[in-house]
């Protein structure tokens, strides 16, 4: 599915992370096949990422959150780099998507019904997550549990569909040359992605 318009968000807390080299990567792979992108950098932005009455009662979002939900509605892709740790996201990423995947923007619950409208539809997304864990050990023993509550969870959840997950590990220990050679295919994956 290739898309003319990409969101790329940067869930790791710190600037200088090998996940901020692969989003900018990715960006400049889109932006060579002449997608529009724009980027989100998690250690950029200001906002407080507890949701802190639940649905309850209604938190104001800073503008940092209300410019990210236009982003989002803007985009045909939205790319997210994260890092995993403790078997999930970082807590600022995890926290982002609290305060912005509500209700009447990512989805709306039915009065009456166990079912909901995903108001996220005609999206898709690519999660370019980096880990310490070997690929096939998060596949059998942990069974890529953060993985699928991004994928399910999170996105189906709200209409975005395809999913696709790009793993890279084990980051612990890895060379210059391994950190290159997927700095260099992420670039591809965003070249191919806006053709």
């Amino acid at each position: 599915m290739n898309a003319n318009k990409i969101l790329i968000i940067n869930g790791h807390p710190d600037p200088q992370s090998y996940c901020r080299a692969l989003s900018t990567s990715y960006a400049e792979g889109a932006r060579k096949s002449g997608a529009a992108v724009k980027l989100i950098d998690l250690s950029e932005i200001e906002f407080n990422p507890n949701l802190r009455y639940g649905y309850r009662k209604r938190t104001e979002l800073e503008p940092d959150l209300l410019q990210a939900q236009e982003f989002i509605r803007w985009a045909d892709h939205l790319v997210f780099v994260y890092p995993t740790w403790w078997g999930t996201m970082p807590a600022v990423m995890k926290g982002f998507i609290d305060r912005i995947f509500l209700p009447g923007f990512a989805m709306r619950y039915r009065d009456n019904s166990p079912l909901w409208d995903k108001l996220l539809k005609g999206k898709s997304a690519h999660l370019i997550v980096t880990s310490d864990t070997p690929r096939l050990y998060n596949l059998l023993v942990y069974r890529q549990a953060g993985h699928r509550i991004m994928k399910s969870n999170i996105l189906k959840f709200s209409g975005v569909s395809p999913v696709r997950v790009t793993e890279i590990s084990p980051i612990r220990k890895s060379t210059e040359t391994f950190r290159q050679k997927w700095l260099d295919k992420v670039k591809e994956m965003g070249v191919k992605q806006a053709r």
